[in-house]
Formats: structure tokens, C-alpha cells, sequence
């Protein structure tokens, strides 16, 4: 095989920005398998393989690579799906360019392999060319319950389904996926792809039941007590954080949570066929700057709004979405008010009338290394918006810890676990991903549900 020396990845072609700004269709459209083909050869299959070291799943990454590059698509989606259960949604939603592709040799001098396209391609073309192959799995006779069913619940759920364990997963909504079905909006993540990869952990026997809310319908000392003999807690980051400035109480303001899962789980992406859960002014300010502040801005532009806001009170360089979600914002003509932050909300008759904010300047850096704002006496003026999305991060659920005694959690309400093993202080009960760190990644969560997987097993085989 010829290695491609271009130092440029293979484009990914897309639609066009003013068209994608109307509609919810995905934005990337894939690679061809020709495409495919042609990235590949520019992987060198590094005898050292510094990618791996970036994946939090341990993708054998130069080896499903070299199997594209030789046009065996199939080969390679079992080389990845060794280690990662859900490919096509890693390789549409992970932050790649701090992980594989930020470790890759060919990123030093020109464009690092484009690892995630090739993961996406790779997932697609297995579901539509591959029909599953039938699964024997051994029993063991020990049951496990998950609760959560997201990338964390998901991930560890798959994992010791294929160990022999029966595996019983709780989801509170009415819809399996965690924030895979309700907050990541479907021009980015196709909700039927994420139905599919979900459907794949069900037939290899992992039982789903929704509308359990664990801390309500059934707490984890009753689970044990029903014969559960280990417990895995992946019950994500949904209870959003607030400004606690004048004007949140008003109708208009949403928590982005609440806005996204409106729009995904309420399929007001299906707007104007469908009457919307969710009003949407023709004015919109997204207050943060993060992956899920340029989802709820981008979604805002889709629903009809004219003009969106983001409202971020540090500059450009601290930005903490992705680059490739900022580029395509600012192409979808999202306006960023950069150096602002709010600190009041204006309304008139119960709704929505403008966000008050105060100019910035970035003093020193704070203990993570971002320069801390500083508001500028006498510069707030008045942004007239009649809807704002508040997008500032967001934290676990207390209902686990309140209702688990003997479980040890951090003061802003994360479980506290051993790192190599995911345990927590009580026994038999393990957690992972957001509800352990605070809102972080897909791929980072499935790697605490392998994680835990391993340590379920090995110590229910003691």
C-alpha cells in the first residue's frame, strides 16, 4: 500500500451553511469509501501507536486504519468495536483533537489523521451493508443492575453482558440513550443511529427499563435486596447550574438542558410539522461557550430565531467548545458577544425582554489556567433578547446521594470512587462517567463504564 504524505486531511463534505441553518439534518455528511480509502494511507502505523495512548477506550486505532486503507471496512469495524461499543457515535461526538488525533506524529507538521472521520465512516458502512451476526453468550447466574442509560450505563451494561453477567439497566426517561437522545441536538448525533447502536447492547441480552427513577421508584439498597449483586451508578450530570442573577425566573429563560431535551426527546427538531414544546424568540441569548452552549445556539437558529447571541465572559482563546463547533456556529451566523457577562435579565409582563450585561477584561490566570474576568465599571448596556438559553454547566442529580447511605460523595455533589476500579465507599456499588467528574465527555463516561465493568467482574468472581 502506497502511504498518502498529503499533509492535509481529506475534506468531509457538508452542507452548505445557509442551507444547514434551516434544518436539522446532519451537517457532516460523511466520507465515500474512496474518501475513506485515501485518509487511511496517510496513518504510518507507528510502531509505537502514540493515538492509543489518547483513546480513553484503547482503540487499536493503526489497526482497524491499515484495514480501511486496504478496503477491508469490516475487519476494521471489529478491530474497533473490540474496545468501543458505540463507533458511530464516537466518531461524530468525541473531542478527537484533544485525544487520538492531538497525539497523532502527522499532526507535527501538517494535519493529524482524521481518526474520527474514519471511525464514523467505518460504523456507518457496517450498519448499512452488515446484518448482525447471532451472539451465544454463556450465563453465569449473577445479575447486575445499571442505572442510567447513557454512554457510561451503556458501555459498562455491554460489557458484562458479554462476561456472562445478566444485566438489568434503569433509565428514568421515557427513552434509552442518556444525553445521547436528549441533549446532543440531531444535526450533530442522528437520533435513529443512536436507537441502532443501542439496539445492538439490547440483543446481546441487556434488559432496558425506562421511567425508573432510581431514588424514587427504587433505591440502590433495594435493588441489592431484589438480588442485584453489584451496582453500577451512571446517572450523568442533568441538574443544570443558574446565574442566580436578577430576571432567571422569567418565562423565556430556559436551563440548556431543559431547552435540548425539549427539542430531542419533544422532537421539536420536527418543527414546523409538528407544533413545538418550545418557544423560541426571534432574539436569542445562549449565556456560555461550551460544547452545549453552540448545541443550544445552533439548535435556536434552526427553530426560526433571526439574530443568537452568545454570551461568554472571557475571549476567544478560552473558549471551551471544540473548534470544529465554533467554526461551524460562526459559519451558521451565530453572533458571539465575547467579553460580557450577564448580570441581570429584563422583562416586562413575565417574559423576556433583554439580558443586562457587563463588559470584561482577562486579569490573571485563574487555578485552571484561564485568565479570570474582570468587569469594567459603568460599561453594562442591554442586549434586547426575548429568549435565553442559560448553558453554564450542570451537576448530578442529588437523588442518588440522598437516598444511598454509606455512599461517599465531593461537596458539589459528584460520587467519590477509587480511580482504578470506579468503587465507591459502599459495597458493591460502582459509578462512572458525569455523576463522578461533573459534565465531561462520551468517550471519557464509556471509559469509566469499562472501567467499572472490569472491577464488577473481577470482584463478583472472587
Amino acid at each position: 500500500m502506497e502511504r498518502n504524505m498529503s499533509m492535509t486531511k481529506v475534506a468531509m463534505p457538508e452542507q452548505e451553511p445557509n442551507v444547514r441553518n434551516k434544518n436539522f439534518s446532519e451537517v457532516a455528511l460523511g466520507y465515500t469509501k474512496e474518501m475513506a480509502m485515501e485518509e487511511a494511507a496517510r496513518c504510518l502505523n507507528c510502531k509505537h501507536k502514540p493515538c492509543m495512548e489518547g483513546c480513553p477506550v484503547n482503540v487499536p486505532i493503526p489497526g482497524f486504519i491499515e484495514k480501511v486503507a486496504e478496503g477491508d471496512f469490516e475487519g476494521a469495524y471489529e478491530i474497533i468495536t473490540s474496545e468501543n461499543a458505540l463507533p458511530a457515535i464516537c466518531g461524530r461526538v468525541c473531542p478527537q483533537e484533544n485525544q487520538c488525533e492531538g497525539k497523532c506524529v502527522r499532526g507535527i507538521k501538517g494535519e493529524p489523521v482524521a481518526i474520527g472521520r474514519l471511525e464514523r465512516f467505518v460504523a456507518d458502512y457496517h450498519m448499512a451493508n452488515v446484518k448482525p451476526a447471532e451472539v451465544q453468550i454463556e450465563k453465569n447466574g449473577k445479575r447486575v443492575a445499571v442505572v442510567g442509560s447513557g454512554p457510561a450505563g451503556i458501555t459498562c451494561a455491554g460489557e458484562l453482558i458479554k462476561k456472562g453477567y445478566d444485566v438489568t439497566v434503569f433509565e428514568a426517561l421515557h427513552k434509552a440513550g442518556g444525553v445521547l437522545s436528549y441533549g446532543i441536538p440531531e444535526f450533530r448525533l442522528p437520533k435513529d443511529l443512536v436507537a441502532k447502536e443501542i439496539e445492538t447492547v439490547e440483543k446481546l441480552g441487556v434488559d432496558i427499563e425506562t421511567n425508573v427513577i432510581v431514588g424514587r421508584s427504587v433505591t440502590i439498597d433495594e435493588l441489592m435486596e431484589q438480588g442485584y449483586e453489584a451496582v453500577f451508578v451512571g446517572s450523568g450530570a442533568g441538574l443544570p447550574r443558574f446565574l442566580n442573577i436578577p430576571g432567571e425566573n422569567l418565562l423565556g429563560v430556559y436551563s440548556a438542558n431543559e431547552f435540548l431535551t425539549r427539542v430531542n426527546l419533544m422532537k421539536a427538531y420536527k418543527f414546523p410539522e409538528t407544533p413545538t414544546p418550545v418557544k423560541v424568540g426571534k432574539k436569542v441569548a445562549v449565556v456560555g461557550a461550551g460544547n452545549v452552549a453552540m448545541d443550544a445556539a445552533r439548535t435556536a437558529k434552526r427553530l426560526g430565531a433571526e439574530e443568537v447571541y452568545i454570551v461568554y465572559r472571557r475571549s476567544e482563546e478560552e473558549l471551551p467548545a471544540r473548534a470544529e463547533e465554533v467554526h461551524h456556529a460562526k459559519e451558521e451566523g451565530i453572533i458571539f458577544k465575547l467579553l460580557n457577562n450577564p448580570c441581570a435579565i429584563h422583562g416586562e409582563n413575565g417574559w423576556v425582554t433583554g439580558i443586562e450585561v457587563i463588559k470584561q477584561e482577562l486579569g490573571e490566570p485563574d487555578d485552571s489556567g484561564r485568565r479570570s474576568p474582570k468587569p469594567v465599571e459603568g460599561s453594562n448596556y442591554v442586549i434586547d433578547v426575548d429568549t435565553v438559553v442559560i448553558a453554564i454547566g450542570q451537576s448530578p442529580n442529588p437523588l442518588i446521594r440522598q437516598t444511598t447511605p454509606g455512599l461517599d460523595t465531593q461537596k458539589w455533589g459528584g460520587i467519590i470512587v477509587e480511580e482504578d476500579t470506579m468503587k465507591t465507599s459502599k459495597d458493591g456499588v460502582y459509578a462512572g462517567g458525569d455523576t463522578v467528574t461533573g459534565a465531561a465527555t462520551v468517550i471519557l463516561a464509556m471509559g469509566a463504564g469499562k472501567k467499572a465493568a472490569k472491577a464488577i467482574d473481577e470482584y463478583l468472581s472472587k
